[in-house]
């Protein structure tokens, strides 16, 4: 079962959190999700456990509890959502105002 943590004190690592998890269950893996440019936690991460019971007594027991100064927030983690669609990316039209003569490559 993928559980999602929510609220993480900055300070989590890894460890911390498998130990934590640990006490209800087999932890298959951990992750404390990090910023790309910085390296530094996000605040929300991801605990694997071996089995649909243990990932239950899990939630059950820690969600609400203070870790690490910190009420976590955790719940079933729930499939990622594909990106893509209409989310975005080019605007199309003019971008949404200014002065196309401004670009001293533009066509226009």
């Amino acid at each position: 079962m993928n559980i999602y943590v929510g609220n993480l004190s900055y300070q989590t690592d890894e460890q911390s959190l498998g130990d934590l998890f640990a006490q209800y269950g087999e932890v298959r893996s951990v992750r404390v999700i990090t910023d790309r440019e910085t390296g530094r936690p996000r605040g929300f991460g991801f605990v694997e456990m071996d089995s649909a019971e243990a990932g239950q007594n899990a939630i059950s027991a820690l969600n609400g509890k203070d870790f690490m100064g910190r009420q976590l927030n955790i719940n079933e983690a729930q499939p990622r959502q594909e990106r893509g669609g209409d989310r975005g990316g080019f605007r199309g039209g003019n971008g949404g105002g200014g002065d196309r003569r401004s670009f001293s490559n533009s066509r226009y």
